[in-house]
């Protein structure tokens, strides 16, 4: 009896370790999409370790599973899992890091923008320059703002912080390992820059976002009734699944597709237009796919990104990565040191104007803040809005934000002047947003 007992325990575990097995076989490339394209952009983008990265960024199941090898002169990282999924990252000057997808490495290897790196260093006052003012705000109370930034630090695996009221002045802190040049993983606050870019595009009168979208594969079928704006707005109707945690359209479309923009906009129409909001990141990447398509190839799209955008308001560390088609990957893939997260805030704090240059229209500034169809009040263009108290409710209602995942926020208080930076590595619950916000609000008085 025993020796039976034994028998089928033995045969139940194998049985559960071969279902286990084939669990993970079968969604490998995700994860070990995952490692390998964050080891590459955290060691040829952000300058980190290896070490670092698998210690603090992607030490979670079954990510930590992957085995990754870094090939430093040919600046790529090889990741998989006992020999199954196996994903390729390379590097590529001012683009970042791609996964290769099924397309050729050296195609991909040469790709360059050497416009992201045409660096002009001013040595003039915050935020134009880096330079502190010899100045404090009088209607601030450090001794609260003080003690809401360390409080912040101390929780959630806070990195890094900044403070900024109007143009003036800032506060920022830093955790050990990273400091006021590291570029960091905006993730999902990339989908803030897009709307920027589109806002830009509508400003050339380039793009009409209540038209139709521009997309010709969308113009024989019931797609065809989708537009700019409803894209904007997460209101597309399309079939979509927003979910990491397992094989999803959003999985598919970052660690096994070279052309994001692509996929995305192949997803048939699943509701009408303006009927439910959704939050994609598909869509954001075929807002990309649109913008890409205003240029003639890809390195105009490239250098117009940087030279009109970045380097004009001094986000002269930025990189925002591309696909291997060369997409930029508006979803999620976009590196910056804190005070550039900080300048693209007060970009916004501004109305869109740059200390007299019009990025984008004031009047697209609005647009973003306005409420999406079906969003609840939580959602505007691109960005979150606070009207239905969302993440911050005892912030201040016109407050709006970008946010990407594990915790990193823009958070932008026009009726207080503020702009606040947060970056971190935060499981759901280790970090009190709206505590953080509020007690920094109520240090301005």
């Amino acid at each position: 009896m025993i020796k039976k007992i034994t028998i089928a325990f033995i045969v139940i575990l194998l049985l559960g370790f071969g279902i286990l097995a084939k669990y993970l076989i079968d969604r490998s490339t995700i994860f070990t999409g995952f490692a390998a394209k964050n080891i590459a952009s955290g060691i040829f983008v952000a300058g980190r370790t290896q070490r670092s990265i698998e210690k603090l960024d992607i030490n979670f199941f079954p990510v930590n599973l992957a085995t990754s090898i870094v090939d430093m002169d040919n600046k790529t990282v090889t990741s998989d899992f006992f020999g199954f999924g196996e994903q390729v990252a390379i590097y590529r000057n001012g683009l970042g890091c791609t996964l290769l997808s099924n397309y050729n490495i050296e195609m991909v290897k040469s790709q360059n923008c050497d416009q992201a790196y045409r660096i002009i260093e001013k040595d003039n006052y915050w935020p134009i320059g880096d330079k502190d003012r010899d100045i404090e705000a009088n209607n601030v109370n450090n001794e609260k703002l003080n003690s809401a930034i360390e409080s912040a630090m101390a929780q959630g695996n806070t990195r890094a912080i900044i403070v900024a009221y109007d143009t003036l002045v800032k506060w920022e802190q830093y955790a050990d390992g990273f400091d006021e040049t590291t570029p960091i993983l905006g993730w999902s606050m990339s989908k803030s820059i897009t709307n920027t870019m589109m806002g830009m595009l509508v400003k050339e009168g380039r793009i009409n976002i209540n038209e139709a979208a521009p997309i010709d594969e969308w113009q024989n079928d019931d797609r065809k009734n989708i537009t700019t704006k409803s894209l904007l707005q997460m209101n597309s109707g399309l079939k979509w699944t927003e979910d990491y945690g397992d094989i999803s359209e959003a999985t598919i479309m970052l660690y096994d597709k070279g052309d994001v923009g692509k996929y995305a906009l192949s997803m048939p129409a699943k509701k009408a237009p303006d009927t439910e909001w959704y939050y994609s990141s598909g869509t954001s990447n075929i807002l990309q796919e649109i913008i890409k398509r205003q240029f003639a190839n890809n390195n105009e799209y490239w250098n117009w990104t940087y030279k009109e955008l970045f380097h004009r308001v001094g986000m002269n560390h930025t990189i925002m990565e591309t696909d291997a088609a060369g997409t930029f990957i508006g979803s999620s893939y976009t590196y910056a040191p804190a005070r550039d997260w900080a300048r693209y805030g007060l970009l916004y704090l501004q109305n869109g104007v740059w200390f007299g240059d019009t990025i984008v229209n004031p009047s697209w500034v609005n647009f973003t803040q306005e409420i999406a169809p079906n969003s609840e009040g939580k959602y505007g263009a691109q960005f979150w809005l606070n009207q239905g108290g969302h993440e911050v409710p005892d912030a201040p209602k016109d407050t709006y934000f970008a946010d990407g995942y594990q915790g990193q926020r823009v958070y932008i208080i026009p009726s207080k002047k503020l702009v606040i930076v947060r970056f971190g590595i935060s499981k759901k619950g280790e970090f009190d947003y709206n505590k953080f916000v509020s007690e920094v609000v109520s240090a301005f008085e």
